[in-house]
């Protein structure tokens, strides 16, 4: 255990002490380990040990945090007693009595990452440098980068509980450079998940290092994109970031508990076409933003956000619940100990559908095809965005032709919903960190190839 039940129970009631209403102690220990390679040779190695603990104050709806990393008794107790004066005069303290709870762990690891000696790393990222750079002589650079973490965490509150959590997670990213000597492309691949080495068995280097070079060179052949107001089909994975940006930050309590949120008083309300379902699961087993439990100590679930295009729940932490008067949904996640937790996103996803993913590109007389995102910006409150598509294709005729580039798609969450009148069955998802006021955390983002029926592309 990071920290003895004695002295947790000691800093809860330091913490109770001053007023407040809940106390709240969240330890972690994690280490973390990256690998990167460079033109063939391995450039830098890193490991990265995080240790220290966050300690919160509720008092109503008003929260008090501090956190520190000297883990003596002294250092801890001296971290609860700034926290308790910001919140009020310190008076007594009182006993909590914490009851350990076991969590059942649904994310088994079979090769934990620090038992891996960095030769054989170094191997992986050699198999994926040597696949892109053999994809196309117009591929003139190449980076590999391997990262595990090993993430321990505590948590212990004042209704009594404690418990404990272990997330491992690893993650390969590939990038890739292609010229013709006037001009460069890049494209990048980085699959990840909650498990250990074992998922280079599923995604191997060599087909990380393929898809890097292949976006590469296609965009590198590629003319610039028209602009003007189309049906646009965005392919499954990683065109998931755009419900996970447009509409899921709307949906976090953050954004709703203030009335900064396109979506405020509008459950049970029709937001979405009637054939969308939106889902945010933190259960689903060894996805990369999964976990047992949240950073607030409960349990996380499979939440349907939106169910048939109606308005169905809300992402909910401890504090937005207090603020909501509603209860939390096992969302309360943070970078690490230096942030207090806040309603976050983990694997969201818009669900399959009926349509034939064929049949919904041969629909389309004229579109764009956006084969995957790249990054963007929104406006919770507004739902307003902005997002560069790295890879893009022109519709014509019913059948995907010419790639392109230079496109990106801009609209409003609240109108783009609607308008989403086709979805195919093939499901799929892609692994990213999502930044907000608790940091940055690993979050998936999933849909199946959709057709929206007008969007504004933004082009040449």
């Amino acid at each position: 255990m990071i920290l003895s039940q004695n002295l947790l129970s000691e800093l809860l009631g330091i913490g109770l002490s001053s007023g407040a209403d809940f106390a709240e102690v969240f330890a972690e220990n994690t280490l973390e380990s990256q690998m990167t390679l460079t033109g063939g040779s391995v450039e830098s190695i890193a490991d990265r040990r995080l240790s220290g603990m966050g300690f919160r104050l509720l008092k109503g709806t008003k929260s008090v945090y501090a956190s520190t990393s000297d883990l003596s008794r002294s250092g801890l107790i001296n971290c609860a007693k700034s926290a308790a004066q910001a919140l009020g005069s310190l008076g007594e303290a009182g006993h909590v009595v914490l009851h350990e709870r076991v969590f059942p762990d649904i994310h088994g690891i079979r090769i934990v990452p620090s038992t891996v000696d960095a030769a054989d790393k170094a191997a992986l990222l050699h198999r994926a440098y040597d696949s892109a750079k053999a994809y196309s002589k117009e591929i003139v650079q190449a980076q590999a980068r391997i990262l595990d973490i090993d993430r321990n965490i505590l948590i212990a509150n004042s209704e009594g509980l404690l418990t404990q959590d272990r997330q491992i997670r690893t993650r390969l990213s590939v990038n890739a450079v292609a010229s013709n000597g006037s001009e460069n492309q890049s494209g990048s691949c980085a699959p990840g998940a909650r498990m250990g080495m074992e998922l280079y068995e599923l995604k191997t280097p060599e087909m990380a290092g393929e898809e890097a070079a292949r976006q590469a060179v296609t965009m590198l052949h590629a003319g610039y994109a028209p602009a003007g107001n189309m049906a646009v089909a965005i392919e499954n994975g990683f065109g998931g970031v755009i419900f996970h940006e447009a509409c899921g930050h709307s949906l976090e309590a953050t954004s709703v508990a203030t009335g900064r949120s396109q979506f405020c008083g509008k459950l049970g309300q029709q937001i979405a076409s009637p054939i969308v379902t939106a889902i945010d699961d933190g259960t689903e087993p060894n996805s990369w933003g999964s976990n047992n439990i949240d950073d607030e100590g409960h349990p996380t679930q499979k939440l349907v956000l939106i169910e048939n295009g109606i308005l169905k729940n809300y992402l909910i932490d401890r504090l937005g619940s207090r603020r909501m008067g509603m209860p939390a949904t096992g969302c309360g996640r943070r970078q690490n100990y230096h942030y207090e937790p806040t309603s976050r996103m983990s694997n969201t996803y818009i669900a399959a559908g009926k349509d034939d993913r064929e049949e919904i590109i041969g629909s389309m007389d004229y579109g764009l095809y956006a084969a995957a995102m790249g990054g963007g910006s929104v406006n919770p409150v507004t739902g307003e965005f902005n997002f560069a598509v790295r890879e893009a294709y022109m519709i014509r005729d019913g059948k995907i032709a010419e790639p392109v580039r230079g496109a990106t798609l801009i609209g409003k969450g609240s109108e783009i919903l609607p308008k989403i009148d086709r979805i195919s069955s093939n499901l799929d998802s892609a692994q990213g960190m999502c930044g907000s006021k608790s940091g940055s955390i690993p979050t998936n983002v999933g849909q199946p190839l959709i057709r929206v029926s007008s969007i504004t592309v933004g082009g040449r």
